[in-house]
């Protein structure tokens, strides 16, 4: 396993320990520690897709795992802001973007079963980016008026991008569906 890859799977690993602190208050204010977490395990992302640019070191399975690490994490994220008090995000929200991670998901799943890996575009990746930065918004949920209206906008965006870079997704891709073939 090359070094991006292991990136990626330690952004794996750090998932189960962000949702923990996120989730208890057991060292109090625990989501400073879950904030802390969930920067690294994002900057991780950049880091594996720099590494496996630059010294050519891209593969189907950093291809494969990578953007289903940052939908683990995301997903996580999401879900726990379910379960906090006082978090703007609307449940509805939650289900829009797990949903297209399951669509896209399993896309993926019917490409790789013809050999076929497919990439994640760039309005993936912008959607990603967007998730994550309302993703530390929201676990730090600091109070204030402009604080909320920042919060929403980043909620509200990273919603219209999930939807954005599903019909993208689906319109680059859609022959994947049809008998497998690109």
């Amino acid at each position: 396993m090359n070094l991006p890859n292991k990136i990626t799977m330690l952004r794996v690993i750090m998932i189960p320990f962000f949702a923990f602190f996120m989730l208890t208050d057991v060292v109090g204010n625990s989501k400073y520690i879950a904030v802390a977490i969930f920067i690294i395990a994002s900057l991780t992302d950049t880091l594996d897709g720099f590494i496996a640019r630059k010294y050519n070191l891209v593969s189907n399975f950093g291809k494969f795992m990578d953007p289903l690490a940052d939908k683990l994490l995301v997903s996580t994220a999401l879900i726990c802001f379910v379960s906090v008090p006082d978090n703007p995000m609307p449940v509805w929200g939650v289900i829009v973007i797990i949903s297209r991670e399951f669509i896209i998901s399993g896309f993926r799943l019917v490409a790789a079963n013809e050999g076929i890996v497919l990439a994640a575009s760039w309005w993936g990746k912008i959607k990603t980016t967007v998730q994550m930065v309302m993703s530390v918004l929201l676990i730090v949920n600091f109070d204030g008026e402009v604080i909320d209206i920042i919060e929403n906008i980043f909620i509200y965006a990273a919603i219209a991008l999930t939807v954005i870079s599903l019909v993208d997704y689906l319109i680059k891709n859609w022959k994947v569906l049809d008998d497998g073939k690109m």
